[in-house]
């Protein structure tokens, strides 16, 4: 039987046609800048626990994918499936660079963007989108990550201001961040409030020995009697539909995200694979490898596909929460799945830095439970199917 030319995963499943000249092209420019930015110095990052992150954002802001999705303000107002593609190639790269463009822009921006007041939006945004200044999102605490109605942060009136006590955790950008969204409950229910770093008060401490998202910086915030003005309060916030709605915008970029760290396990395997050899032959001829690669490359092409399809949902302004959560929990468990199921296929070699497998296998563990854990998603979807809640 004579040689076939391989063919890419996804070319199998002609996906490139389902993109427009636009979406091709940003996507293409931030895989460049993955390429000749991030790739030589990911393993070192890791390895280290450490990642220039003031730098970066700097260099994205140029890129121009900081909150790429909002209009106005310094802001590229591309369309959602452009910035699920950006998602795509930066988690391509490693999880924890798409979790910094993904708090940047889809939570804390998108907040303010959202809820905030004109001068709120006018102070923060131009920098924000610059990469000027960073922003986090505080609303997971220490005891309450899946059940946010439970918080204990509480934000009460004295006189005009408002005084925020309380402590949030597991915050993407936390230790860095030139301003906090932070969400606590007062009299008339959840607010959101904008706090400056070096609010008297206000504190961060960053959290270490990180065995997943080591690329990433991660904190603590402790917000010990913060007095904040009146006007650091989003006013267009009340209640949990507004850290909610943020959470479904940074969700919906998982979705794309994931199929990147999984597209890169798997190119990176079929490579390996091909040149590999074992008894004599390349282990990519072996039949038991051919089916790994077969079963990796249906659920990574049916991810992209349910991506995009979500993608047009959104743009189309017919994305519903639910839907999102379908596309986060396949997406993401399937990704998992291909990381771990590359790693078998490079064996020794995949334990290694070398190689991404097992580097996106462990940042997958925290995309699988931030921001909504699998189990959670699965509920949402439950009772979008039952008419019943069963997690309340």
């Amino acid at each position: 039987m004579p040689d076939v030319t391989p063919q890419h995963p996804l070319a199998l499943f002609g996906t490139d046609e389902l993109l427009t000249d636009t979406e091709r092209d940003i996507r293409d420019t931030v895989r460049r800048f993955a390429d000749d930015r991030l790739r030589p110095h990911l393993a070192e990052w890791y390895e280290a626990g450490e990642l220039p992150a003031r730098e970066l954002a700097r260099e994205l802001g140029d890129l121009g994918v900081l909150g790429m999705h909002l209009s106005g303000y310094g802001c590229a107002g591309t369309n959602a499936v452009s910035y699920g593609l950006a998602c795509a190639e930066l988690e391509a790269a490693d999880s924890g660079l798409r979790s910094l463009v993904s708090v940047q822009g889809s939570l804390a921006m998108y907040a303010i963007h959202a809820y905030g007041s004109a001068e709120q939006k006018a102070r923060w945004l131009p920098e924000m989108a610059a990469g000027r200044a960073i922003g986090c999102f505080g609303l997971t605490e220490p005891d309450f990550g899946s059940n946010p109605a439970g918080m204990r942060s509480t934000a009460r009136r004295d006189g005009t201001d408002w005084i925020l006590r309380g402590t949030k955790m597991w915050i993407t950008n936390g230790s860095i961040a030139d301003v906090a969204v932070v969400w606590a409950r007062a009299e008339d229910g959840v607010r959101g409030f904008l706090v400056p770093a070096g609010t008297p008060g206000f504190t961060t401490r960053e959290i270490s020995r990180k065995l997943s998202l080591r690329a990433s910086v991660t904190a603590e915030l402790v917000l010990d009697d913060v007095r904040l003005p009146a006007e650091a309060m989003l006013p267009g916030a009340r209640g949990l539909r507004g850290p909610l709605g943020c959470l479904d915008e940074a969700r919906f970029g998982i979705v794309f995200g994931a199929t990147g760290a999984a597209r890169d396990c798997l190119e990176t395997t079929l490579e390996y694979a091909r040149t590999r050899l074992a008894f004599d032959r390349p282990i990519g001829g072996f039949q038991l490898t051919q089916a790994k690669l077969a079963d990796m490359t249906l659920e990574l092409g049916k991810a992209v596909l349910l991506a995009v399809h979500l993608g047009r949902r959104k743009d189309a302004g017919t994305l519903r929460p639910e839907q999102v959560s379908l596309g986060k929990l396949n997406n993401v468990r399937e990704a998992l799945a291909i990381a771990r199921e590359c790693r078998t296929i490079l064996a020794a070699s995949g334990i290694t830095l070398e190689y991404p497998p097992l580097r996106h296998a462990n940042n997958l563990e925290s995309v699988l439970t931030y921001e909504g854990t699998s189990e959670v998603h699965a509920l949402v979807i439950g009772q979008a199917l039952t008419g019943l809640p069963a997690f309340r």
